[in-house]
Formats: structure tokens, sequence, C-alpha cells
């Protein structure tokens, strides 16, 4: 389908009915809310054919749901593209069929394992050593375990994978990525939780993966400013995203009832990775930061109750800092 250009500007009427559809939440995060974005005045304009030929992506969790689809969209711009999973025989089995769609994609499968900050740590150094200008990296991958589980380094494993990783990924990176893009791959279940500095493991009260899974992704965007200002010091552009409602083997797996009821209107895939490869591809850059969903910055709260004050961001980026080894000086 082709869809019409238009400036970024956004007339007022477009802008008072996409915020209207964002707030709902049913209309703005199912597949009605990108097709009428799409269609409103002042859509953002699509990266152009060739606008990362040459240039070097990673993807984690590449190798189901959202991570194929944002795999497909950047090789479709001309990247190389790095298919970073757990399960290595999976990642090749997607990229060969991912070939066969596309014979020209360049694609690579790498394994490591986000969860556990030693593997993430040996694969920065890995493909770092091999790969001198790292242009984007999104972080994609997720977990929702029934029950808690601990990574190897006994980190509530929803934290592990959702912020852990990335942030020690990213962190080993940094010479590689300077000048480049990093995107966190969030959720709109964060909406739901207030960020619990005091409990980042969930060792308090009954385990919920949903909860786990939402609180984890609140961690990362009250974090987001902070890592910004952080990587800032490398020129190197993070923001974060949710994809809003898609239909991925997560969803169908963890969410059945919500999918049995939602199953008509959730997006696709590829509508849910959109905003990832526009992220990853779009000049110029967008500001640095922000949380974004269809390709606008959005608000990390909707609600008083899940605001909250510097103590409580205060107290996780001490936790973050801590657990993730980043030294405390800069």
């Amino acid at each position: 389908m082709t869809h019409h250009r238009h400036s970024s500007r956004q007339p007022l009427v477009a802008r008072a009915l996409d915020t209207a559809m964002d707030r709902s939440m049913v209309l703005g995060y199912t597949t009605i809310g990108l097709r009428v974005r799409r269609a409103l005045p002042g859509w953002p304009t699509d990266p152009p054919t060739g606008a990362l030929e040459g240039k070097d992506v990673l993807v984690t969790g590449a190798s189901s749901g959202l991570g194929i689809a944002t795999v497909e969209g950047l090789a479709a711009l001309g990247a190389r593209v790095h298919l970073v999973v757990r399960d290595e025989p999976k990642g090749e089995r997607v990229r060969a069929e991912i070939g066969q769609r596309m014979p020209d994609a360049q694609l690579r499968v790498w394994r490591c394992d986000v969860g556990d900050l030693d593997d993430v740590r040996r694969f920065a150094g890995v493909i770092g050593s091999e790969l001198s200008s790292i242009h984007a990296v999104i972080h994609n991958a997720g977990v929702m375990p029934p029950e808690r589980t601990e990574s190897a380094q006994g980190h509530e494993l929803s934290m592990a994978v959702h912020v852990l990783g990335p942030v020690v990924m990213t962190e080993a990176l940094r010479p590689q990525l300077a000048g480049g893009r990093v995107v966190l791959v969030s959720s709109g279940g964060l909406y739901g939780q207030v960020l619990r500095a005091d409990d980042p493991g969930f060792l308090d009260g009954d385990y919920s993966p949903t909860t786990a899974y939402a609180r984890s992704k609140r961690m990362q965007v009250e974090m987001l400013p902070l890592l910004a200002d952080r990587w800032s010091l490398d020129s190197i552009h993070l923001s974060a995203m949710h994809p809003g409602w898609a239909d991925t083997p997560g969803v169908q797996d963890s969410l059945p009832r919500f999918r049995a009821i939602t199953r008509p209107v959730l997006r696709d895939d590829a509508q849910g990775a959109d905003t990832s490869v526009w992220l990853a591809a779009v000049e110029p850059e967008p500001p640095a930061g922000r949380f974004w969903h269809d390709r606008r910055v959005r608000p990390i709260n909707l609600v008083p109750t899940t605001h909250v004050g510097q103590d409580g961001r205060s107290a996780a980026w001490a936790w973050l800092t801590q657990a993730a080894g980043l030294d405390q000086g800069s």
C-alpha cells in the first residue's frame, strides 16, 4: 500500500484525534490506530529506500514476532542486519526463511542470552572486535516467565532481559555505537505500574508475570533520560517505543484471554515494529531520551498514581548502576 507523504508538522485537529486515540488505548494501540494515523495529515515521512545502505544494525530477540518484522523492515532499507538470538539454530532457520522472501537481505546470526550479563559482555566483545561501527541496536528481546525466575547473576528475569542486558550491551558497545542509535522496545503495559525502586527483584508479594513484565518496562522508561544523558557523551541517540497491541508469540502464549478478546484488532508484527525501524532510519534523528508510539512522542504517565519523585528515580538509578556494573563517576 502506498501512503501519502506529509510534513512532520501535525495540524491541530489531527493532533487532537491522535492524542484521543492514544489515551483510549483500545483505539490507539490496535491496528485501527495505526491505520487512522497514517491517513491523518502530518504523518511522519517514511525513511527513503536505501536509508540504511551499508550500515550495521543489531536486533535482539530477532527469531520471532516483532523481532522478525524488525529485521525485515531494516533489511528492506538496505541495512546489514545482525540477528542476536538465544537459540542459534532457530535464528538460522529464521535467517533462511527471511532470505527466501528477501533474497537481497544481508543477514547474520549471533548467539547471546540477553538475560545473562556475562554472556552479554562476551557477545559484545566478539561482535565489537569485528564491527568497528554499529549504526543502531534495537533491544527487542523479551520474556514473561510464568513464575519468578532468576538470571545467571540472580536478578529477576524480566528485569534482567528488559533492563540490565540492554544497558550492559549498549555500555560495552559504546565505542562502536558512537554517533549511532539505540532503541528500547517497551510496552504500553507500563502505564499500569509505578516504578518500584524498593523492590526491583520482585521479592515482595505474590509474583505475577504480567506485573513483573510491566514493572521492568516501567524501569526502562524511567531510566531513559538518565541513560540518554550518559550515552550522549558518545553522541549515542537513545529512544524507547512501544509497539501497541500486536499479535506476537508472547501475547499468544502468555495472554490467551486478552488475545481472544482483541484478536480482530491486534496489529500484525510489521505494524508493531514500524516505529522501531523508523527510529533507526529516519533523518534527521528524532529528539533523544523520548518515549515513542506510532512515530510520535508519548507521555510515560497517563494517571497521577504512576508518577514518581526524584528520590525514587535516584534509588532506581543507584540499583541499575550497581546491578549493571556501571561506574558511578560518569
